[in-house]
């Protein structure tokens, strides 16, 4: 959505935007193509245009077959990522939500298709039930697309439209270079800067990894641009469904304090959910796209019991001493008995206490208003500035224009954090995991999907404050 919105701004400067795709122009890629003033797709491609679907896949049947329990405690009605565990389908309440949420952004993501191509709401929908994109001279048709055509004709209309005779070579500039322009507004040599800190993944404990967001780590890296007195301001790009609470707590703290100096702004990209909103909180500014998937305020705790596995399936037992009546609490071995049951569910309503308590704070709500928009309760980016989660639509750009503005700066300069490792240590850690996951696949097979399912059962195990489950333009 952010780069539709750059084509669009590119465009109301006087310069032309053609789209063309060689092989199935997807539905995201068909949405960012409706900005330009022109689509031209190859004759034997197609355009996926469908509407949206959010998939949801059950583990519990599965989990029961190979002996494993899963032991969940949570709060909040809505908080759906621990029902593929429990239940064979979705609750009422998590399909009512899924309903609203994805129902927002795809009559966004229409409203705007329809803006662009000049078809009605109405149509646009008849033509996704039909799939009429599927075929290309269909889609011409329904006016989906302008026109089908090879490469070489694509060259000659770029060629016609820049003003260039045919028997000239056009001067294609590729992506890296273009990227590499300079905002006017951002000089290197600007005494001020803007810390644009990017927080993408799963929220873990620790350092992380690329693929994720070390609590710990991330602390560390916004501290550091707090008590830099040349960083004027402070935005945070969250694109993460959640995960650990602790680790989500942490790096919350270190917002709460820089945002008492300095401006801080949350930018959300795709999500910024549960957990990844509860590092949002404290920002003195919170923007979103309308597409972002927000809210999911609630906790809950996972534990597995994998005793009828071991002992029943593969013959171990374990024998346990302990010098307290708990000692060996939380155990994969056993199931919780009534005591530990109330201890983790005290755990989750305090961290619940907790979320909710730092959410109004920093919206400046009441506690009761954050709790009914809360209860895991998932909201798009639209939805969530109605009910006070964001307080502007916009990109990231926007974000950062916005955090100079708080900080009573024009010319500025761009921090981009954490720093990227070198790329040949980024790509032998890469390659380790996909030379890992290889091994696994030859190993065991079919059965490699189960160890995927423990693995992830492994992940969400102690207290979570993360989103059920992604929802994708597809």
């Amino acid at each position: 959505e952010e780069i539709r919105n750059a084509l669009e701004k590119f465009r109301k400067d006087g310069k032309f935007v053609i789209s063309y795709s060689d092989f199935i122009l997807t539905q995201e890629c068909y949405y960012l193509s409706t900005a330009a003033d022109k689509i031209y797709i190859n004759p034997g491609s197609m355009v996926d245009f469908k509407g949206l679907s959010s998939e949801v896949m059950f583990y519990k049947k599965a989990l029961e077959k190979i002996g494993i329990e899963v032991q969940v405690i949570r709060h909040g009605k809505f908080k759906g990522a621990v029902e593929p565990f429990i239940l064979d389908k979705l609750s009422e309440e998590n399909k009512a939500q899924i309903k609203d949420y994805a129902g927002s952004i795809w009559n966004h993501v229409i409203e705007d298709i329809s803006q662009s191509r000049g078809i009605s709401a109405e149509q646009l929908n008849k033509l996704a039930d039909n799939l009429d994109g599927n075929i290309a001279s269909k889609a011409l048709e329904a006016k989906l697309v302008d026109g089908l055509m090879f490469r070489d004709a694509l060259i000659d209309t770029l060629k016609s439209l820049s003003g260039i005779s045919e028997d000239k070579d056009l001067n294609l500039v590729p992506m890296t270079k273009y990227r590499n322009v300079p905002d006017p507004n951002r000089t290197i040599s600007a005494k001020n800067r803007i810390a644009v800190i990017y927080a993408s993944g799963t929220i873990v404990m620790g350092k992380g990894t690329d693929n994720n967001i070390g609590g710990n780590y991330y602390a560390d890296v916004i501290r550091k641009q707090r008590r830099d007195t040349s960083v004027k301001a402070i935005v945070l790009r969250v694109n993460s469904p959640g995960g650990n609470a602790i680790a989500s707590d942490i790096m919350w703290r270190e917002l709460e304090l820089a945002a008492k100096e300095k401006p801080v702004v949350v930018s959300m990209g795709n999500y910024a959910a549960s957990g990844g909103y509860f590092i949002s909180a404290p920002a003195t500014k919170i923007y979103a796209n309308p597409t972002t998937i927000s809210g999911s305020i609630g906790v809950f705790g996972l534990i597995p019991n994998a005793g009828k596995l071991l002992e029943q399936k593969l013959g171990l037992s374990t024998e346990i001493v302990n010098t307290n009546k708990n000692s060996d609490f939380p155990s994969i071995y056993r199931s919780m008995n009534v005591y530990e049951k109330e201890i983790m569910q005290l755990s989750i309503e305090k961290v619940y206490s907790d979320f909710v308590s730092k959410v109004a704070s920093g919206r400046k709500m009441t506690t009761e208003s954050v709790d009914n928009i809360g209860q895991g309760r998932v909201w798009s980016g639209t939805s969530s500035k109605k009910v006070g989660l964001v307080d502007e639509i916009g990109g990231l750009e926007s974000a950062i224009k916005g955090a100079a503005d708080l900080a009573g700066i024009d010319k500025y300069s761009v921090r981009e954090l954490p720093v990227i490792e070198d790329p040949y240590t980024r790509i032998l850690t890469q390659l380790g995991g996909e030379m890992r996951m290889n091994f696994l696949r030859k190993e065991l097979g079919e059965s490699v999907k189960f160890y995927n399912m423990i693995q992830e059962i492994k992940e969400l195990s102690g207290i979570q404050a993360r989103l059920p489950y992604f929802i994708e333009i597809h």
